[in-house]
């Protein structure tokens, strides 16, 4: 059994805009970085995910990006609250739909190994991806952060 998942939301934007809400660090810093990312998402870079509602920050490798298209990250898996040691596959896809007028993004992650802490963790991350998605939505749409005060 591989453990994977997808996650999916239409975007009541064009797909350049919503693109780049993901890749510009201030503007995912509006909806999901609280605590800002360190910079673009571009291929080749380590890019520093902080929340201020989380402690620690992520590092982010960033593996390929297609513009308006596709992002392939790696980070490391946690498991029981601690890093794991080995890193997880998160892809990032971005379709135009209705000509344009919409965007239909999809997030995968996998690569986790195949135990209970795995699993949890799986779930965990599969949770945090939908809400990613919902707040990069109502962000976009609204100008809303609806990730301030989630958590803490």
């Amino acid at each position: 059994m591989e453990l994977k998942f997808r996650v999916s939301t239409h975007v009541s934007k064009p797909v350049e805009e919503v693109f780049d809400a993901v890749v510009d660090p201030k503007k995912l810093s509006g909806y999901f970085t609280t605590g800002g990312a360190s910079e673009r998402i571009a291929p080749g870079a380590t890019v520093i995910w902080s929340f201020h509602d989380f402690p620690g920050a992520c590092p982010v490798r960033v593996r390929e990006v297609e513009e308006n298209r596709k992002i392939v990250l790696n980070w490391e898996a946690s498991e029981n609250g601690k890093d794991a040691g080995y890193d997880t596959t998160v892809t990032m896809t971005f379709s135009p739909i209705d000509d344009n007028a919409r965007t239909l993004v999809t997030i995968t992650e996998e690569g986790w190994r195949e135990t209970e802490g795995g699993l949890k963790a799986s779930y965990i991350n599969c949770a945090g991806w939908e809400q990613m998605l919902c707040a990069l939505r109502v962000y976009i749409e609204h100008g809303i952060n609806l990730r301030d005060g989630m958590y803490k």
